[in-house]
């Protein structure tokens, strides 16, 4: 979702956002070197200084979206302009690397060179976490833009083929969020896209998705969580 309104933080997370950090977690950020893909205005670089990261660096293709994320800079964070298919980092840099929403908006057919990317820029026995939009009927069908711009999503079974194929191996994969997350997409759409103002019923709807992401399960989003091995097997070679 573009950043129309020029935000540059949260009044409050999402049930989304707080699962992302519940999967993370400062035990995974205290004194590493972070890197976030596709940070928009810096939301998650704001809660990696929270947790006394070491150095988090958001990457983002859009340079709007990196200028206002520098406006609240912090001599531990640094925000770049960069692809996520060609990083433009140094190979073994960094101890975690996130990706939030990100794999369904690159180039289709490039996931693979998205994963291999991660995979070079991580120290061995590096983590990397991913979210990204889970292919559901309903998750799916309802999300407009799958309708207006081809939209992707993913079966579980694409993630796992993706992480295995450039070397990484799987510590956790599963499914969060339901009806009250579409229904929040949908508002926000309508709210930013057509109103040009900010979600209606904003603290109602941050509350209840909050709520569904507590439960067990769901089909909204993939949540990934995988380590590159200390020792790692050559990566295959990616066709899709």
């Amino acid at each position: 979702m573009k950043n129309l309104l020029e935000e540059t933080e949260f009044d409050q997370f999402t049930g989304f956002h707080k699962e992302c950090l519940r999967l993370v977690g400062e035990k995974y950020i205290k004194g590493k070197s972070v890197l976030d893909i596709g940070s928009g205005f810096g939301w998650f670089e704001r809660s990696c200084l929270k947790m006394r990261v070491k150095k988090v660096v958001g990457l983002d293709i859009s340079r709007k979206s990196i200028n206002i994320a520098r406006k609240t800079g912090n001599k531990k964070s640094e925000f770049i302009t960069g692809s996520a298919i060609n990083l433009p980092l140094g190979s073994g840099k960094f101890d975690i690397v996130v990706c939030w929403e990100v794999l369904e908006h690159i180039p289709e057919n490039t996931e693979g060179k998205m994963f291999q990317e991660i995979f070079r820029v991580l120290k061995p026995g590096g983590y990397f976490f991913l979210s990204t939009q889970h292919r559901n009927f309903f998750s799916t069908v309802l999300d407009p833009a799958w309708w207006l711009a081809g939209h992707r999503h993913y079966a579980e079974a694409d993630v796992y083929r993706f992480v295995r194929r450039s070397g990484f191996e799987v510590k956790r994969v599963y499914l969060k969020g339901g009806f009250f997350t579409l229904i929040y997409v949908l508002n926000l759409y309508i709210s930013k896209w057509i109103f040009g103002r900010g979600i209606f019923f904003k603290e109602y709807f941050n509350k209840k998705t909050d709520e569904e992401y507590q439960k067990t399960g769901g089909f909204h989003s993939i949540f990934l969580k995988c380590v590159k091995p200390i020792y790692p097997k050559p990566s295959k070679s990616i066709s899709q």
